[in-house]
């Protein structure tokens, strides 16, 4: 049976059966959000099948097993239903396909067939190991980090040889001698990693013509699903392999393309017609999905991208509820909208496990899940880890733990050597040994550390440094003197969160994961600020930071256990914009549509990273099928300081018309601070003052709050933490350039 005859029976659209009929020659689908893309896919496949294709001539390559399997399954099921076979067809996640013919030819490009695949963990190990090998400091040199160079080298098919030869300073010479070291490990291992089986697999269909004209010979159609989110190397091998017969067939959406940061090279897609000049365009505009006032919308925000292939977005379903814009005081009112929003559809029918709240950095949620557990109502944060179970998160909480409990060995362990301080897991052992022995904590016990007892020197000094840090913490967190003390519990916090090293360990490598790490931790001062707020102190006896530290720490224990989901009608899914990707719900809530947020402020000077952030923005918004909710907050807390937002640029892009419904919002009443005294306007940052106790020293530092400014002073004796309008300073000299008996 001819499927093409069988395509109109399906109600396919004009759109979609000129895709699934198409046969020979290069094809570019420009699916467009919610427009049946997976259906044309799958029916392409069986279509090509039903007209004497083989099935072991074609290869189907996606991102994801999931997607992969899904197809399979959705192919297997219509080539049954007209009692086809599929025996030989090749459904594939890229890294599938390039492991199964490297297993057949590796030999010819790394020497064997029976080669490792090496792991997350196991790359890491490798880096490890790379990184000691050439000699360098692994405080400084993060595996992670270096990965990630190494890995962004290879998807462009940049070896170990080119990156050294390109290398011009410190920092690329340095990565191309510990990216040497790790491909030698790699080698005497008889292992890869999983970027060298797209970069072997290239290289072999470049190099060795015999095994080209084998993939091209077995694999007549070619089909490549998300083509947006391909990178230079999958782009390699696709084009190897379609070069001749050229029946080549990619869908995805230029509009869609979210991952740079990953590799993925939008101008594979924006390019397929300069490649294939002789190519069949075929776009997908209209969506299944998304009401009519969601879809114009969406469409409204992605015409300001220059960077796309136009197509014309429409939706026959009716144009349902209007999106919503609320702008509130704060982003405590921004997730309590959210969450009466979720609350008002859910007493109309909607599912739980059918409302998604979408945010462009994770360290949003933590307030969102704050809301959502007052009112005890089921979510999840998916693909990602509960705000006060992140490792970053944990490793601050530990520090802090140590500093109310210093017997707390367990907090200890898991930070005495994070960061880096060279205290190897021999010395952590022997202390433990001899704090047990003497009946000790782990802290305590390092006041008896030495060469003596078997300690290292280096050793000897960090653990001693160590000690000296938590004890002084404690000293300044007891104080009830307020000019040493932190001042307030968010800065107690920050104060750790800085002299920990933790900052500094996070904020010198750019990579993604180290950027969301360092925004975490500033989350977690903010959430110290706001649980001082709501602490209701009398200010006649106010309590000293150790003590509301003491009270902080319990809440977060009480709370960061999950909540039950009720399996019926599941949860409110919370998520980062870049994993909805792909995922539909009946109500989406955007939170956090600010400049500098949404989008990114690393966006907010570089046309090319806009563009992906208004990208990123147009995912979220084609996520809605019936309710869409966007918001804001006028006021946004970061790292315990509230600062004044502007409403990001997409929200009115979006608008201009119409589709926009914005809603005014009763808000509290939020009153500024007191203004500060002619003193303290004058006294910033550079200036010299005079301390009655202290003497003259130089500002460092000032942290503005509603409850009292901090302000840090390097004075004579050392750096001093104090409250600003207790403190009493006395200003000697508002130059910056000045510097007094040795400090500058």
């Amino acid at each position: 049976m001819n499927m093409s005859m069988d395509a109109k029976a399906n109600s396919l659209t004009d759109a979609q059966q000129k895709a699934v009929t198409h046969i020979q020659g290069p094809l570019l689908v420009l699916a467009g959000p919610g427009s049946g893309k997976t259906t044309v896919v799958t029916k392409r496949i069986a279509n090509l099948i039903a007209n004497g294709v083989q099935p072991w001539q074609i290869l189907a390559l996606t991102f994801t097993n999931k997607a992969a399997k899904e197809m399979r399954e959705r192919v297997f099921t219509l080539l049954e239903e007209q009692n086809l076979h599929a025996r030989g067809l090749t459904v594939s996640t890229f890294h599938a396909f390039c492991a199964r013919l490297l297993r057949d030819w590796g030999d010819r490009i790394i020497g064997t067939t029976t080669f490792t695949i090496y792991d997350t963990a196991d790359q890491r190990s490798a880096a490890k190991a790379a990184i000691r090998a050439c000699n360098l400091n692994d405080s400084n040199w993060k595996p992670a980090s270096v990965l990630a160079a190494i890995s962004s080298a290879k998807n462009k098919l940049i070896d170990a040889d080119t990156f050294e030869n390109e290398a011009s300073d410190f920092y690329g010479k340095s990565v191309a001698k510990i990216y040497r070291a790790y491909e030698n490990i790699l080698r005497g291992n008889d292992a890869v990693d999983f970027d060298d089986l797209l970069m072997k697999t290239a290289q072999l269909l470049h190099k060795d013509a015999e095994v080209k004209q084998a993939m091209q010979d077995r694999y007549q159609y070619l089909m490549i699903d998300e083509y947006q989110d391909t990178n230079h190397t999958q782009f390699v091998i696709a084009d190897s392999i379609a070069k001749n017969h050229r029946n080549i067939c990619v869908v995805g959406d230029p509009d869609q393309s979210v991952y740079a940061w990953r590799g993925a090279d939008i101008s594979n897609i924006l390019e397929f017609e300069d490649q294939y000049s002789d190519a069949t365009v075929v776009p997908l505009g209209r969506n299944f999905r998304s009401t009519g006032h969601i879809v114009e919308t969406s469409a409204k925000l992605i015409a300001f991208n220059a960077q796309r292939k136009d197509k014309k977005l429409y939706t026959e379903l009716d144009d349902g509820n209007m999106p919503t814009v609320l702008s509130l005081e704060s982003e405590r009112e921004e997730a309590e909208a959210i969450v009466r929003e979720a609350v008002r559809l859910r007493d109309e029918g909607v599912l739980l496990k059918e409302m998604a709240v979408l945010y462009r950095v994770n360290a949003l949620s933590r307030v969102l899940e704050d809301a959502f557990r007052n009112e005890g109502m089921p979510h999840i944060v998916a693909r990602g880890t509960a705000f006060y179970a992140r490792q970053e998160i944990k490793q601050a909480l530990s520090y802090l733990r140590l500093l109310v409990n210093p017997n707390d060995d367990v907090a200890f362990v898991r930070i005495v050597n994070m960061p880096t301080r060279g205290i190897g897991a021999t010395s952590i052992n022997r202390l433990e040994q001899l704090a047990q022995m003497r009946g000790i904590s782990m802290l305590e016990a390092i006041s008896e550390v030495s060469k003596e007892r078997g300690f290292t020197a280096r050793s000897v000094t960090s653990m001693k440094k160590f000690a000296s840090t938590c004890h002084q913490w404690q000293v300044d967190g007891r104080s009830d003197e307020s000019l040493t003390a932190a001042g307030s519990l968010a800065d107690l916090v920050e104060r750790v969160v800085r002299e920990s090293g933790l900052e500094a360990f996070y904020a010198k490598n750019a990579g993604e994961d180290d950027l969301e790490r360092l925004q975490n931790l500033e989350e977690l001062v903010s959430a110290a600020s706001e649980f001082e707020e709501r602490l209701g102190i009398d200010d006649e006896q106010p309590p000293t930071p150790l003590h509301m530290l003491f009270s902080f720490l319990e809440h977060v224990a009480l709370v960061s256990d999950a909540d039950a989901v009720d399996p019926k009608n599941g949860a409110v899914t919370l998520m980062t914009l870049h994993a909805a990707k792909g995922l539909e719900f009946d109500f989406v809530a955007i939170a956090g549509l600010e400049e500098g947020v949404l989008p990114h402020e690393r966006s907010l000077f570089e046309n090319d990273q806009m563009e992906e952030e208004r990208r990123l923005c147009y995912v979220g918004v084609t996520r809605a099928r019936k309710n869409l909710l966007l918001t804001n907050a006028r006021k946004r807390t970061q790292r315990g300081m509230t600062n004044r937002t502007m409403g990001s640029r997409f929200l009115r892009e979006m608008a201009g018309s119409s589709l926009i419904e914005e809603v005014a919002v009763e808000q509290w009443d939020v009153p500024d601070a007191d203004p500060p005294s002619p003193c303290e306007q004058e006294i910033t940052t550079g200036s010299v003052v005079r301390h009655k106790r202290f003497g003259v020293g130089k500002v460092q530092r000032i942290i503005r709050r509603t409850r009292g400014s901090t302000v840090t002073v390097h004075f004579q004796g050392g750096v001093k933490h104090l409250v600003l309008e207790y403190a009493k300073l006395e200003l000697v000299s508002n130059g910056s350039s000045t510097s007094f008996n040795g400090i500058a």
